[in-house]
C-alpha cells in the first residue's frame, strides 16, 4: 500500500484517461493521492477538491484528498478575491493543507516581493484554519536564496504555530531539510531522486529519518527512471518506494508502509 503524497490529478493532460489513470494507480498499490489543489491559477484552485469528491464512492481508485493554494507562479494574481476563495476552501472537508505554496526563483513568473507576500498571506489564512502547509521551493541556479528566504519567513511566521506541513519535491541540501525537520515538517522525495545524476539528493535521502519521509510523483511533471520525459502518474510512485529501500536498505514494501504511515499519521487519518 502506498499514497502519493502529490499529484496534480485537474492537469488538462489527464483529461482523456483520467478514469484508467486512476484504475491503473490502484492496480500498483497506490490507496490514496494528495491532489494539489492550485488548477492553472487561483480561479481554478478548487479543482482538486471537486475531483476529491467526484470520486469519493468510486471503486477501484485511490482515496483522493486535497489541498488548495496558489503556486508562487501565478502569485501575481492573488487578489483580495483568491484569498477569500483560499479560506473558504481551506474550511471545507477533504481539504487536508493549504498549498503548494512557498518561493520559486527560478521562473520568477510573479516577482520575487509578490511572491514573499502571498507566501506569508497565505501561511496566515493557514493558521486560521488550523491547516498544514505544502512547500513549493524552487532557488534560482547558482544559489540557495529562495531556500533561505523561505526557511526564514517559515521560522518567523510559521514555526510557532506547530501545524507542521511537507517540503514537497524537495531539493535542498541537508541542513534546510533538517531545519524544515525542527519545524514539524516532512520531507517528501519525488521521481527525480531516481535520477542518474541525482546522488546528492540520494545522499540528503540517506540522512533523512525514514520516520520524517514521504514519497509523491509530482505527476504529470517529472517521472521516474525509466519513464523519465513521458507524462508522469500515481502509480509510478513505486519507483519511488523502491529508490527509497534502496537507500535506506530496507524492501520497497516496507518503504511504502512507513511512508504511507507517516501520511497518515501527520494528517489524522486512519
Amino acid at each position: 500500500m502506498m499514497i502519493d503524497s502529490h499529484a496534480h490529478l485537474d492537469s488538462e493532460r489527464y483529461d482523456g484517461d483520467r478514469d484508467a489513470m486512476l484504475e491503473r494507480a490502484y492496480a500498483a498499490g497506490v490507496r490514496g493521492i494528495l491532489s494539489i489543489g492550485i488548477g492553472d491559477g487561483p480561479a481554478t484552485m478548487h479543482q482538486a477538491l471537486d475531483l476529491a469528491r467526484a470520486y469519493a464512492k468510486r471503486q477501484g481508485v485511490p482515496k483522493i484528498y486535497a489541498t488548495a493554494g496558489v503556486h508562487p507562479h501565478e502569485a501575481r494574481l492573488a487578489d483580495e478575491a483568491a484569498m477569500e476563495k483560499l479560506d473558504g476552501l481551506l474550511a471545507e472537508d477533504g481539504v487536508l493543507a493549504c498549498g503548494e505554496i512557498g518561493l520559486d526563483y527560478f521562473y520568477e513568473h510573479s516577482e520575487r516581493d509578490v511572491q514573499r507576500t502571498v507566501f506569508g498571506r497565505q501561511m496566515a489564512i493557514a493558521v486560521g484554519q488550523r491547516k498544514p502547509i505544502v512547500i513549493h521551493c524552487r532557488p534560482s541556479d547558482s544559489s540557495a536564496d529562495a531556500w533561505d528566504d523561505t526557511l526564514e519567513m517559515l521560522d518567523r511566521d510559521w514555526k510557532g504555530t506547530g501545524l507542521g506541513g511537507i517540503l514537497h519535491c524537495f531539493t535542498g541540501e541537508l541542513r534546510h531539510a533538517q531545519r524544515a525537520m525542527e519545524m514539524g515538517f516532512l520531507i517528501s522525495f519525488a521521481g527525480n531522486v531516481t535520477f542518474p545524476k541525482a546522488q546528492a539528493l540520494r545522499e540528503v535521502m540517506a540522512e533523512v529519518p525514514l520516520e520524517k519521509m514521504l514519497i509523491e510523483t509530482d505527476a504529470p511533471f517529472l517521472a521516474p527512471t525509466p519513464n523519465r520525459g513521458k507524462r508522469n502518474e500515481p502509480a509510478w510512485v513505486a519507483r519511488v518506494a523502491e529508490q527509497v529501500g534502496e537507500v535506506k536498505g530496507i524492501s520497497a514494501e516496507e518503504a511504502a508502509a512507513r511512508t504511507t504511515g507517516n501520511f497518515e499519521s501527520f494528517f489524522g487519518l486512519g
